[in-house]
């Protein structure tokens, strides 16, 4: 697969201090388990262009725990470089491109569908391997973006990296339209994601 080769070419150190784990509100957690806050992460630790995974991370984040549901191992390092290379937003500094992910993932070999339309993400959602989840929120009047990786169960809808107290996955409810809708988040775009098909022997 791409993203194995992309991996396997990039250096294991780079401007990013080499790591082995990351410290999060659940303690001390292994690079096989999704990231669920990222204003845990140090400000010294992934920056992403000159500023901090703690604060504009959550692009890199939601791509990284939707390799995680994918079966990948991957290194932050390989998101955050790929991801800064994207243009047009300046190598990170102002966060991630709605489209970031999308072209990424498709670049290293998944499956990519985008959904504008809110009353479809349920259905959607459920026809994917994992999503990725971009938002704007407003808060007075202060307004901003994020991403979220989200899966999709028996029991409902699961965001990983949703608030910045979040110790865990959170639980959107049964619907996820339903969720965004009573959220008041608008703008929203779903990155819905399959692994390829295994190509069988002739």
């Amino acid at each position: 697969m791409a993203f194995k080769r992309y991996a396997a070419e990039l250096p294991r150190q780079s401007h990013n201090r080499p790591f082995r784990f990351l410290l999060n509100s659940l303690g001390r957690m292994t690079m096989e388990t999704f990231i669920c806050n990222q204003t845990k992460i140090p400000k010294d630790r992934w920056r992403y262009g000159l500023r901090s995974s703690a604060k504009v991370g959550c692009g890199w984040i939601a791509v990284y725990n939707a390799l995680i549901q994918l079966g990948e191992s991957p290194l932050p390092e390989t998101i955050i470089d790929a991801l800064e290379h994207q243009l047009p937003l300046i190598h990170g500094n102002l966060g991630t491109s709605v489209l970031g992910p999308a072209m990424l993932l498709k670049k290293w070999g998944y499956h990519v569908t985008l959904c504008s339309d809110l009353d479809r993400f349920d259905r959607m959602c459920r026809h994917s391997d994992v999503s990725i989840l971009f938002y704007y929120w407003r808060k007075g009047l202060r307004v901003g973006a994020h991403f979220v990786c989200v899966t999709a169960n028996t029991e409902g809808f699961w965001g990983y990296n949703t608030y910045t107290d979040s110790k865990g996955q959170d639980f959107y409810g049964t619907s996820l339209s339903a969720y965004l809708k009573e959220q008041k988040h608008f703008g929203c775009v779903l990155t819905c994601i399959r692994k390829p098909k295994q190509q069988s022997n002739p």
